[in-house]
């Protein structure tokens, strides 16, 4: 039973020459969804946003929140529980998570963490409070990985605040890079095969934020506080707390961009698609049914 709960501004920028123009295009939000109230783990009370009303954003399988400062809805976090086939990247805004698993790896979430574990061909884990009261904010997101990749050994990445470099601009936002590059600022996530950019994004009231996204990855944006309006001045989307915005770069749209009139803060995250059949069973995503039932018999056998 765990195995299966744990289931603005527009900036165009022309170079000319004698024939023709290149201009650097904005994406649009293709769509606004909010986040839906469910529960997983032992009981933890969350807020599923990918997994939800939005199915995948490929190479995105699942994306959850967790926000409360009722200790009912998250003290009985996620006992031991098996993982296959992706990753997974948990980062805490406040309160305490404590990771352990049966390769020995341990970690302590507290605010300003991430932790990016992969599972590959199959780990077994646990994420407890470290804490009896108070705010409990963060969020977890999994990751596909491609076939070739779904039986590497597992891997944890467990990454401490100040590890995560911050970077302030001219307008004066604020941005924690976890995974990627901002204005040649790298992030301490490394080797993940998606190539995945994750920032998080706190725009000041009436400034607005400008990011290249790299063409063809797919990409999405979380409202966490606040609001903001995406996209360029003549296709803006207002996106409010709790909502996802999906970003349109099927054409090979090649930034982002984001006004907010009274400040916002958000997730940005993109990533290289990986395209290839899903087929997902609670903690388990793999490619074909018949890998699923392998994995339910590796489980069940103590092969992990």
């Amino acid at each position: 039973n765990q195995s299966n709960k744990h289931t603005n501004i527009q900036t165009n920028i022309y170079t000319h020459t004698t024939n023709y123009n290149i201009r650097m295009t904005s994406r649009i939000v293709s769509r606004v969804a909010k986040g839906i109230d469910t529960s997983d783990g032992d009981g933890v009370n969350l807020k599923r946003v990918i997994g939800g009303p939005v199915e995948r954003v490929d190479p995105f399988i699942m994306m959850d929140e967790i926000e409360s400062d009722d200790s009912n809805d998250y003290m009985a976090g996620f006992p031991d529980h098996p993982h296959r086939g992706f990753e997974t990247v948990t980062y805490v805004l406040a309160g305490s998570m404590e990771h352990r698993d049966h390769k020995g790896n341990h970690g302590i979430l507290v605010p300003g963490s991430v932790q990016w574990m992969t599972a590959g061909r199959g780990i077994i884990h646990s994420e407890m409070p470290k804490m009896e009261e108070g705010l409990m904010h963060g969020f977890q997101i999994w990751v596909n990985l491609p076939a070739k990749d779904k039986m590497v050994e597992p891997r944890y990445q467990d990454i401490s605040p100040d590890k995560v470099p911050i970077v302030e601009d001219s307008n004066g936002n604020k941005i924690k890079v976890l995974a990627g590059c901002y204005k040649k600022v790298t992030g301490p996530v490394e080797g993940v095969v998606t190539s995945p950019l994750l920032l998080d994004v706190e725009i000041a009231p009436g400034a607005t934020f400008i990011e290249e996204i790299p063409v063809g990855h797919s990409s999405f944006a979380y409202v966490f506080e606040g609001s903001g309006k995406f996209g360029p001045a003549d296709n803006q989307k207002e996106v409010n707390k709790s909502h996802i915005a999906l970003l349109d770069g099927s054409n090979g749209q090649t930034q982002i961009e984001v006004t907010s009139e009274k400040g916002c803060r958000f997730l940005l995250a993109a990533g290289k698609p990986i395209n290839e059949p899903i087929a997902q069973r609670g903690p388990f995503v793999m490619n074909t049914k018949e890998e699923i039932y392998q994995a339910i018999s590796d489980y069940q056998n103590g092969l992990f």
